[in-house]
């Protein structure tokens, strides 16, 4: 396998009897990513580039063997789908474990790996749709492909990196089809600005220069205010910046996009507001006098709500200095 700097992919895999005629050369326009170099020998069979979407990958559990289905992770920003082809003999766990082997030399994490035979892709029947229903749905509608794979044997591995101090995702579908293996890659480039690693010194940085900083990375269910897991880090760093600047008061401040009714909104960025101030106070000892929460719907938006990409910037936790 050629030099791998960076990956992220992701497929879903479905059942299809048709006989495959693998091309002599890439389709017009594709090419590989920047940072991933392609599995020697193969050929793209469908390239796709979406600007700007939503990614769920059901990631983040303990035991990188176990798929979380119930609290996938959502990733927004640019989206990148490659399908490619390679001769059989080059079968799903051989290339994965290629793949493997080279996330790991340059010090990708692991998110989540599955290797032909094991009872890993088939999630709850609740859902189903362009996510869910197990790996053979995976996002596959919704961003497209060239075959639909037959996945009697498949592997999958997720990865994670960063480019520009910004998150990039990487999800290998590989699986066996007709006379060739196929191998579907997604590389999701987390939206820098809004969406890149809060650190305790830009946090510092913004609310020095600006009063406030946005924060993209605490992610909760539609509609809900419980905190999901992948959180963490971000709290993490907003609770250092507020321990270091103890002398400090701070406001936290719910937004949301327009979708729904006002009240609503108003009731659940409050929620979500005080769900940020416990946590932080609770589980990572900011004292509970520096802070006070509230919310104020789709009063404050950073963008127009006319588009998801304006709605996906108006969804935010801002840290604002009193």
């Amino acid at each position: 396998m050629k030099k791998l700097t960076l990956i992220l992919t992701g497929i879903a895999l479905m059942v299809s009897t048709n006989i495959f005629a693998q091309r002599t050369s890439d389709i017009d326009g594709a090419k590989d990513y920047p940072l991933v170099s392609r599995f020697q020998g193969s050929i793209i069979e469908y390239y796709k580039v979406t600007k700007w979407d939503t990614y769920k990958l059901p990631v983040f559990t303990d035991d990188i063997s176990k798929p979380n289905y119930k609290n996938p992770l959502v990733l927004e920003g640019k989206i990148i789908r490659t399908q490619y082809s390679v001769s059989p003999d080059n079968n799903p766990a051989y290339i994965m474990k290629n793949y493997e082997k080279a996330f790991k030399s340059k010090g990708f994490k692991i998110l989540l790996e599955g290797k032909p035979g094991e009872d890993f892709e088939e999630g709850p029947a609740s859902f189903q749709g362009d996510y869910y229903g197990g790996w053979n749905n995976l996002n596959l509608e919704k961003f497209g492909f060239a075959y639909n794979p037959i996945g009697n044997h498949k592997a999958i591995i997720v990865s994670k990196t960063h480019k520009d101090n910004n998150d990039v995702y990487i999800v290998e579908v590989i699986s066996d089809f007709s006379n060739v293996t196929l191998i579907t890659q997604d590389v999701i480039e987390v939206e820098a600005a809004e969406t890149g690693k809060v650190t305790a010194e830009n946090i510092k940085e913004n609310i020095s220069k600006n009063g406030h900083i946005a924060i993209y990375n605490i992610h909760f269910d539609a509609g809900k205010s419980t905190i999901k897991s992948e959180s963490a880090e971000a709290l993490k760093n907003i609770a250092e910046y507020l321990n270091n600047h103890k002398d400090k008061k701070f406001f936290i401040v719910g937004h949301t996009d327009n979708t729904g009714d006002f009240a609503s909104n108003m009731t659940l960025s409050e929620n979500r507001a005080k769900s940020v101030m416990n946590e932080l106070v609770t589980n990572y000892g900011v004292n509970a006098n520096q802070l006070s929460a509230y919310g104020v719907a789709n009063l404050s938006p950073a963008a127009s709500n006319s588009t998801e990409d304006g709605k996906a910037k108006n969804r935010r936790v801002e840290i604002v200095e009193q």
